[in-house]
């Protein structure tokens, strides 16, 4: 079995543990979080072996992934932008609407999520568009323009319903293009300008009634002001009211926790806690494991960022070392977001905890994520080796060289 591993699954052997170590805590703190689900759903078991289809699903994939050669990922990456593309404008027209926000599609029975097949093919082309650029003179304005253009499409239409996912994909996309050493004063220029319209909106929003706004804008609003009032609110700090139910039974989970946790399946929360097994998992995690399993969490994203630079730095290309970075940027950026959401450190914004939480287009989506990275380490190791098998060969002809001269 160890053989077997070693010939087919290669790549870097501490993001493998990262990956598996992250599913594994997915399954058993799903286990738990999904209570209200099993009391609910005809056979109780079905939410837990759902989810651990999903999970078995991403490690699959991942594990097909990570044979494909990043070249091929790259022009692959335009077919899924024009499909996800596509889906966007459908699920605005026709998809399923849940809290308010229209973001799913029923596809053969199956749910699906457009916007995150879009983030996957807009990190993928942003990379290839700034890999482009080779003379800063000629190529830079050219492909600054096509990443802008691209972010500003797709960036559109998943703000419709998604601000969040629109709000990650703009930061993680421009961070890779500071990676890609595109101008600062480019940068800069489009900071300024996303941050005037930023607050302009904030303006709007606090100025015009709320019945005017859009109904996703009324609920950002809403979602705003509300946390705003709680910060400010001493007195009714631990109130529990309809509006802050989910805040306030996260904070009782966390608190609970204590430096050990009550131990996997111990939860109490996860019946008082609406969406325990998406939104505030990462609660739960801190409620069972304790203060320690919540860091340990945290380290397993943060050996992956860390891990994804060292990887970049190794590559020899710009494109595989700016893919790695975006994908692994996405994950981690999003699982912070995620997590400061649970312990109370930002606004509810419905952004799952990677490979953790409940649903299985981001699980399914996320494995690809760690199968291209996986992808390309194999590469990398692949070339290493073949290029020592080379050096090896040429040390061994030199003396034979050198007898022959003689």
């Amino acid at each position: 079995m160890k053989a077997l591993l070693k010939k087919y699954v290669i790549g870097d052997t501490t993001l493998w543990i990262v990956f598996i170590a992250l599913c594994i805590i997915s399954a058993i703190e799903m286990y738990s979080a999904s209570s209200t689900l099993a009391y609910s759903a005809e056979n109780s078991a079905s939410p837990m072996l759902r989810h651990v289809g999903f999970l078995l699903g991403g490690i699959i994939i991942a594990i097909g992934v990570h044979f494909v050669s990043y070249k091929h990922i790259r022009m692959a990456a335009y077919l899924g932008l024009g499909i996800s593309a596509v889906l966007l404008v459908w699920v605005l027209l026709k998809g399923v609407t849940e809290n308010g926000a229209s973001r799913w599609l029923i596809i053969l029975g199956i749910k699906f999520q457009p916007s995150e097949l879009a983030k996957l093919s807009v990190i993928i082309v942003a990379a290839d568009f700034i890999s482009r650029i080779k003379d800063r003179e000629k190529d830079e304005w050219k492909y600054f323009k096509y990443t802008l253009i691209l972010l500003s499409v797709i960036g559109s239409l998943i703000l419709f319903d998604n601000f969040s996912t629109a709000f990650l994909l703009c930061v993680v996309v421009f961070i890779m293009m500071f990676i890609g050493r595109i101008s600062l004063l480019k940068l800069g220029g489009i900071a300024g300008i996303a941050i005037g319209v930023l607050i302009i909106c904030f303006l709007l929003v606090s100025v015009v009634p709320k019945s005017y706004l859009p109904k996703r804008a009324q609920t950002w609003a809403n979602r705003i002001d509300d946390y705003k009032k709680e910060k400010k609110d001493k007195k009714n700090k631990y109130v529990i009211t309809d509006k802050n139910r989910q805040v306030q039974h996260g904070r009782i989970a966390i608190a609970r926790g204590g430096t050990f946790g009550l131990m996997p399946g111990n939860s109490i929360e996860r019946d008082y806690l609406p969406h325990a097994y998406s939104d505030f998992i990462y609660a739960i995690i801190i409620e069972e494991m304790g203060l320690a399993g919540g860091i340990a969490v945290i380290l397993l994203y943060l050996v992956l960022l860390y891990r994804a630079g060292r990887i970049a730095t190794n590559c020899d290309t710009v494109f595989p070392a700016l893919l790695v970075i975006g994908l692994s940027l996405m994950i981690v950026i999003q699982a912070f977001i995620s997590m400061s959401v649970a312990t109370s450190l930002g606004p509810v914004t419905g952004q799952p905890l990677p490979l953790i939480s409940r649903g299985g287009t981001s699980i399914l989506i996320t494995g690809i994520y760690f199968g291209i990275i996986f992808g390309v380490t194999r590469q990398l190791k692949t070339e290493t080796m073949e290029k020592g098998e080379i050096e090896e060969k040429e040390d061994e002809n030199m003396p034979v060289v050198a007898l022959e001269s003689l």
